[in-house]
C-alpha cells in the first residue's frame, strides 16, 4: 500500500470518525484553540492598531514590533512560557497556555499591521468632512475610518487565522490536543495513514478557513456597502 493509499484508508476508516480521540472532536479542539488564540490576538492589535492609524503615532514602533514578532519561532516561544506556566498550573500550564501564548504573539503582527494600515490609509478628505459634519474623534473612528478600514482589517486577520491554525499542531509535541495528535501519534505508531492523515485534516481545515474570510473579504469590498455610505455622507457634509 502505498502512501496515497495508506492516507485515503486511514480517512476512510469509520473508527477514526468516533470517540473522543476521533477525527470530529479533534478538529473541535483545534478549532477552540486557534480561535481563542485568534480572538485574543485582536483584541490586542486591532485597538493598537486602530489608535496609531487614527493619530499617526507609532508607526515606526508598531512595524518594529511586528517584524519581532514574525521572526520569533513559535517553538521557542513555547520552550520559553513553558515553565512559567507550568509553575502556575501543571495541567493546562504544560499541555495549552504555551501554545496559546505562542499563538497569540504569531497572529498580533499581521491584525496589527493591517489595522494600523487600514485605519491610516482612510482618504484624508473623507475623515475632514466627516469632522466638518461635527463628528467627535471616537464617531470618526467607529463610523468612518473602521467601516472603511475593514477590508483591511479582515485580511489581517485572515493571515493570522491560518498561521495559527498551522501553529497549532505544535501543542500536540506537549500533550495537547487537535489535529497535531494524528501527527505525534502516528510517528510514534510509525503509521504514515495517520501522519498524513493529520497533515491533509490540518490543511483542509486552513484552506476552508481561508476561503471562509476570502469570501467575507470580497462582500466587505462590494459596492453599496459601508464604504459607499460612509463618503456619500462626507461628500453631502462638504
Amino acid at each position: 500500500m502505498n502512501l496515497v493509499e495508506a492516507t485515503i484508508a486511514w480517512l476512510a476508516d469509520p473508527a477514526h470518525w468516533s470517540g473522543v480521540s476521533g477525527i470530529p472532536a479533534r478538529m473541535l479542539e483545534h478549532v477552540a484553540l486557534s480561535g481563542a488564540a485568534l480572538l485574543i490576538a485582536a483584541g490586542i492589535a486591532i485597538p493598537i492598531g486602530v489608535w496609531i492609524g487614527h493619530t499617526g503615532r507609532g508607526v515606526a514602533l508598531a512595524a518594529n514590533v511586528a517584524n519581532v514578532g514574525r521572526a520569533l519561532p513559535s517553538l521557542a516561544v513555547i520552550g520559553i512560557v513553558l515553565p512559567i506556566t507550568a509553575a502556575i498550573d501543571p495541567q493546562a500550564g504544560f499541555k495549552l497556555y504555551p501554545t496559546l501564548v505562542a499563538m497569540v504573539i504569531l497572529a498580533i503582527p499581521p491584525i496589527l499591521v493591517n489595522t494600523q494600515t487600514g485605519v491610516g490609509g482612510v482618504d484624508a478628505e473623507v475623515v475632514e468632512a466627516a469632522r466638518a459634519m461635527g463628528m467627535w474623534p471616537g464617531q470618526v473612528v467607529g463610523r468612518v475610518e473602521l467601516p472603511l478600514a475593514m477590508p483591511a482589517i479582515a485580511a489581517g486577520l485572515r493571515s493570522a487565522a491560518v498561521q495559527v491554525i498551522a501553529t497549532a499542531t505544535l501543542g500536540a509535541i506537549f500533550g495537547g490536543g487537535g489535529l497535531g495528535r494524528f501527527l505525534v501519534e502516528g510517528i510514534a505508531q510509525q503509521d504514515d495513514g495517520m501522519i498524513f492523515g493529520g497533515v491533509v485534516l490540518v490543511a483542509g481545515l486552513a484552506l476552508a478557513v481561508e476561503g471562509a474570510f476570502v469570501l467575507g473579504e470580497a462582500s466587505l469590498r462590494s459596492p453599496g456597502l459601508r464604504d459607499a455610505a460612509v463618503r456619500g455622507a462626507a461628500a453631502r457634509a462638504a
